[in-house]
């Protein structure tokens, strides 16, 4: 059956990812999960095939007949989609934007896949991960020493926003007065990969960032070659040499983007992790009593409102999914927010229980494209979750209506305000 009819619009009349699905997906989530395990929908780039169930998403992100390699029909269909005059210099900007972001790890399928992250791994082997430890606990504390909780403060804005930026900086050993400029650069791009319908602005922001942090890493290689050091920029550059990375620009992209990954995630599940938590204030008051129980928490957090809500795949070659034809170059877009709450992965999904032990969920991804930097990322929500519930245990959420970002591929907060009268 090659049907691409979408369902009926959930919660609006025409297009279904307004306000209120940004502000809390998951009804229209199970309304689709509910309806078909296989949905078309013309809104999501401008058109696109999705899947809400956690089998699915799983089989998705597994099969080599999903490719990673996706980058080059999703920007090239955005200037398409514009006739005003400017479409052609769009067009023309694209290039060299669409060849750096074809580069990145994310996007590439084997062998170059394996051969990439084989190269990067070395980077985040548990044993380093381990070892960055007591410096994570340093900048957290640094963050979180100033604040006075009884005033009241922007946790995102304080903490969950500049903490990534700088340990991905101390991982791949760049200079912390850049700081702001990195940020800057990984939010600009985030909008722009979490956008369903990304606009030509968006794009030129997209580019500049992507640009602007490719040159920076260029600029940064040649040191290293003069003076290695212990950072996994010096690392790369060393695998280049063995030729293990391609001396095309290739190491500057991996860098580019574990700065915008690393920054962006960890970023959100600092925040999502605190506000689920300070929602649901029994679970924090057992997580306190409890403190040993914090990784299986973070599991919980990342099941019941993971950062990554969703990610792509191109149709490699033509397959049959539950009755639809899904065809070669059509785009299928894997909703890891929806597979988590799937109820026939999870008993309950719907409920927030640190206690939980049943299921896997899917915030890393898995299969060849699990997220490289998930030990990295959970190690920075541990210290300062931990941290934060030690300060203040009386703390709470200073308004019931935090503002969420708007960004439905990258979940999280733009501001989240709280407070604690002791």
């Amino acid at each position: 059956m090659d049907t691409r009819t979408p369902i009926p619009c959930i919660g609006a009349r025409s297009m279904p990812f307004d306000d209120a699905f940004l502000r809390d997906p998951y009804p229209t989530y199970k309304a689709w999960r509910d309806a078909e395990p296989v949905l078309w929908r013309d809104e999501a780039f401008q058109g696109a095939w999705i899947l809400t169930r956690h089998a699915d998403v799983e089989f998705a992100l597994r099969d080599p007949r999903f490719s990673s390699q996706r980058t080059g029909g999703w920007v090239k269909r955005i200037a398409g989609a514009d006739a005003r005059p400017r479409r052609s210099r769009a067009q023309a900007a694209l290039e060299d934007f669409q060849r750096m972001f074809a580069r990145a790890m994310v996007f590439l399928d084997a062998p170059d896949h394996r051969r990439v992250r084989r190269a990067m791994a070395a980077g985040f082997h548990p044993s380093m991960v381990r070892a960055l430890a007591s410096q994570v606990e340093h900048l957290a504390n640094e963050l979180l020493d100033p604040l006075d909780a009884r005033a009241g403060f922007d946790f995102i804005q304080a903490v969950a926003r500049p903490l990534p930026s700088r340990v991905i900086g101390l991982v791949l050993g760049i200079d912390r007065r850049d700081e702001d400029e990195f940020v800057a650069w990984s939010e600009a791009l985030a909008t722009f990969i979490g956008a369903l319908q990304p606009s030509l602005e968006q794009l030129g922001a997209a580019r500049h960032a992507l640009l602007q942090m490719v040159r920076y890493f260029d600029a940064l290689v040649p040191l290293r070659r003069c003076a290695p050091g212990t950072d996994l920029v010096s690392r790369l550059v060393q695998a280049e040499a063995a030729g293990e990375l391609r001396a095309d620009g290739e190491l500057a992209v991996q860098c580019a983007m574990l700065l915008f990954a690393g920054h962006e995630t960890t970023r959100n599940l600092l925040g999502n992790g605190l506000h689920t938590l300070l929602s649901h204030r029994r679970q924090w008051d057992r997580l306190r009593a409890e403190p040993a129980s914090m990784p299986a928490a973070l599991r919980e957090i990342l099941r019941y409102d993971s950062p990554v809500q969703y990610t792509g795949r191109r149709v490699a070659c033509q397959l049959t999914l539950h009755g639809h034809t899904l065809r070669r170059g059509d785009l299928v877009l894997a909703m890891i927010g929806a597979a988590n709450r799937d109820p026939d992965r999870f008993a309950d999904p719907d409920t927030f229980d640190i206690g939980r032990r049943e299921g896997s969920h899917l915030s890393f991804g898995t299969g060849p494209h699990v997220c490289i930097g998930a030990g990295l990322a959970l190690l920075e929500a541990e210290v300062t979750l931990r941290d934060v519930m030690r300060r203040w245990p009386a703390l709470r959420l200073a308004d019931s209506s935090p503002q969420w970002n708007g960004n439905a591929g990258l979940r999280g907060l733009a501001r989240m305000t709280v407070h604690s009268e002791s």
